[in-house]
């Protein structure tokens, strides 16, 4: 049953940082990949950094949009490389 949450609040997460990086979304399936995917890379940033934003909703959607913007600026700049 948690997969399916993390699938629907990583879909959200991605929407929202494609909405904030790009100005639209990804695009289905690429909006939960951006979410899960971030929420993964600012969880370990977060950590790393020894930031505790606390738990719960908020914070894990704002931890799952910080690390689907380092995502999209990672993908930016490997693109503009080719």
């Amino acid at each position: 049953m948690n997969w399916i949450l993390y699938i629907i609040f990583g879909g959200f997460a991605g929407w929202l940082t494609g909405k904030l990086f790009r100005g639209e979304g990804f695009g289905f399936f690429r909006n939960i990949i951006v979410g899960i995917v971030g929420g993964i890379i600012g969880g370990w940033l977060f950590k790393l950094l020894n930031i505790n934003i606390g738990d719960g909703f908020w914070a894990s959607l704002f931890t799952a949009i910080v690390g689907g913007g380092i995502l999209v600026v990672i993908v930016r700049l490997l693109k503009k490389e080719r």
